[in-house]
């Protein structure tokens, strides 16, 4: 069956409802179908550098079944049951994948970010428990292993440290030389540490333990870590399921080939591709540990596209960007499609991919708190550029706002709080923090996203904005408050408010507005300076600040930030228009109720496509005054 449309998504949920499809109970159920259906098929592959003949690492589904079974064995010999956390700090690398698989069947697996700091990482192992960390052995260029050592400390209950060393992808003559410059780790915590390949290596490759078949929580994952105490949230086997099935049904035959250049740590990676190709039997392709950030990645990519007969290519708006200015200098015709997520795309971006690589860009909609998908534009049907496309088959979406006797679904068209229930919403328990869980649901099983939005009459979803303040750079969630603080922390400044301004490369930066106590005289650049030095995170330093006599407040007193950002259109766009030597200006922003914040621009004699063309870079909409 095609998925061209709402009428398509109805019809396969007429077929039978979800809990009697014949899917496996858990995700080794589901890795193990996998593998006696396609045992010498190939399943996952990885290069630590990123030239299209330079050495590579494939596993097959027997191959990385038998890994993933002994890195369960290997968990459950260190004490991790089916309450027990492992967790790794892992950039991109065949171990991550098999610490994935194995640790959700152990245990629950908890995917840390290595680009944190220590604090950050070590307030997550200790929200989560964590008591076995599976993370690299000292390499040259990265300090994971530092920042790993330092995490452990400062989370008592970590007992064993797992080195993954990724010498063994390097050939003569840099693995001779790694040896030589190796940095020397100084270890000051509690663990005992061991090789996680060599003890790997002593575990059988049968299950020493029982799959026990039933839904059970399998992952932590973290949404954030800026500031504070990050939250958790809690992924069932029932969510992982759902994401394999559907991108099987929808998507991947065992004849694809994925490249995914995202991380190991996130659930674009980890729950939407890799547990599709998990159910269905698809080859995953992850070049270099840090993916997309690699070195030579870009210059590289439609090269390796062609080395694996690549037909679907997993990307971001910033990736895309990236790839745009480099030639396509390779064959890619085995491409079927590229799918976009993590942030909006700006449409002049879906245009320019489109007409540069003859590949359809479908681009959709997920969320960490619901195990991921929630809708695509389809992928046989209508595309709709700037929505996120029509909800998934068995997710529910509803669009509601604050009425007198507390939350109503709104009509068609209206702009409200996207709600969302499918079998990758844990209802009630999202969180592992149950505080963090009141008010989340909308009737006791819509996860309230924090997004605004609405439907159309043809059932397209559509995102306008967002309930809470996140600031979204290329897929990175930033806390504005984390800004805010800081700034706070200066004698001078009385208020503060963080938002993200539009970005033609990664949709959001964040920028800051400033509100000065009386009386006192500070520079926008010392007190630029100073939030950067306290903001830890290099993603959330702001890269702009403004000194205003007064920032907008409610009633209340509290900063108004939907007035805030309209500033921020207003100088961005002002910006780039006059560096394009475009006589047309911002005259205000107004909020639409179909489509959020658009600018309103008078042309002052300019031409509207020369207008387009500068504009149709960003996300948010614009309009002639």
């Amino acid at each position: 069956m095609t998925f061209a449309g709402i009428e398509d998504r109805n019809a396969i949920e007429a077929e039978m409802p979800w809990e009697q499809r014949d899917v496996a109970k858990t995700l080794y159920g589901m890795l193990s179908n996998t593998a006696a259906k396609f045992p010498t098929h190939n399943a996952v592959s990885f290069q630590i550098l990123s030239g299209p003949k330079d050495r590579a690492e494939t596993l097959t589904w027997k191959q990385l079944h038998g890994k993933a079974t002994q890195a369960a064995n290997l968990f459950r010999s260190l004490g991790i049951g089916p309450q027990d956390v492992v967790a790794y700090i892992l950039p991109n690398c065949n171990e991550a994948t098999i610490c994935l698989l194995g640790g959700a069947t152990a245990g629950i697996v908890n995917p840390i970010n290595p680009l944190l700091d220590a604090e950050q990482i070590g307030s997550i192992l200790r929200e989560t428990g964590a008591s076995v960390v599976v993370t690299l052995r000292p390499f040259p260029k990265t300090d994971v292993a530092e920042k790993a050592a330092a995490a452990v400390k400062l989370a008592p209950k970590v007992h064993t440290v797992l080195e993954v060393d990724l010498l063994r992808y390097l050939s003569p003559p840099k693995s001779w030389i790694v040896p030589l410059i190796r940095p020397k780790l100084k270890v000051e915590n509690q663990a005992e540490y061991r090789s996680f390949g060599a003890a790997l290596d002593k575990q059988s490759d049968r299950l020493d333990f029982e799959d026990v078949q039933e839904d059970r929580v399998a992952c932590y994952f973290h949404t954030g870590g800026t500031t504070g105490m990050p939250k958790v949230a809690q992924h069932r086997y029932s969510g992982l399921v759902y994401n394999g099935w559907l991108g099987h049904r929808l998507l991947f035959s065992e004849n694809d080939n994925i490249i995914c250049p995202l991380p190991l740590f996130h659930v674009f990676a980890c729950h939407v591709i890799l547990m599709a190709a998990v159910h269905s039997g698809a080859h995953v392709v992850f070049p270099t540990p840090q993916g997309y950030r690699g070195e030579g990645v870009f210059d590289n990519f439609w090269k390796l596209v062609e080395r694996w007969k690549i037909s679907f290519i997993i990307t971001v708006p910033t990736a895309i960007s990236a790839m745009m200015q480099r030639p396509i200098d390779a064959d890619v015709s085995s491409v079927k499609t590229a799918f976009s997520g993590s942030a909006p795309l700006p449409l002049e971006l879906f245009r320019r991919f489109e007409e540069a690589t003859g590949v359809t860009l479908v681009e959709g909609y997920g969320l960490t708190e619901a195990t991921c998908l929630v809708s695509c534009n389809p992928t046989d049907g209508p595309k709709k550029v700037g929505s996120i496309g029509v909800p998934f088959p068995y997710t529910d979406v509803k669009i509601i706002k604050g009425g007198d006797g507390g939350p109503v679904e709104v009509a068609v068209d209206e702009i409200g709080e996207i709600c969302v229930s499918n079998p990758g919403v844990y209802a009630g328990h999202t969180y592992t923090e149950m505080e963090k869980n009141r008010d989340l649901f909308y009737r006791d099983r819509y996860l309230r996203t924090g997004d605004l939005g609405r439907v159309d009459a043809d059932g397209y979803l559509w995102i306008t904005g967002r309930a809470k303040d996140l600031i979204i750079r290329g897929g990175h969630n930033i806390d504005p408050a984390e800004i805010e603080e800081a700034l706070l922390g200066h004698e001078a400044v009385a208020f503060a408010g963080a938002v993200g301004q539009p970005d033609a490369h990664a949709g959001e930066l964040p920028c800051v507005f400033v509100e000065l106590v009386d009386g006192a005289e500070i520079s926008e650049e010392e007190l630029l300076s100073f939030a950067r030095a306290r903001v830890h995170e290099r993603a959330a330093q702001p890269k702009h600040l403004s000194i205003m006599d007064e920032l907008p407040k409610t009633a209340v007193g509290k900063v108004f930030k939907p007035d805030l950002r309209k500033l921020a259109i207003t100088r961005t766009y002002d910006a780039a228009l006059k560096e394009a030597g475009c006589t047309a200006r911002v005259e205000h922003v107004v909020d639409d109720k179909k489509r959020g914040l658009v600018a309103k621009v008078a042309m002052n004699g300019a031409a509207k496509e020369d207008v387009d063309k500068v504009l149709s870079s960003f996300t948010r909409p614009w309009e002639s005054a």
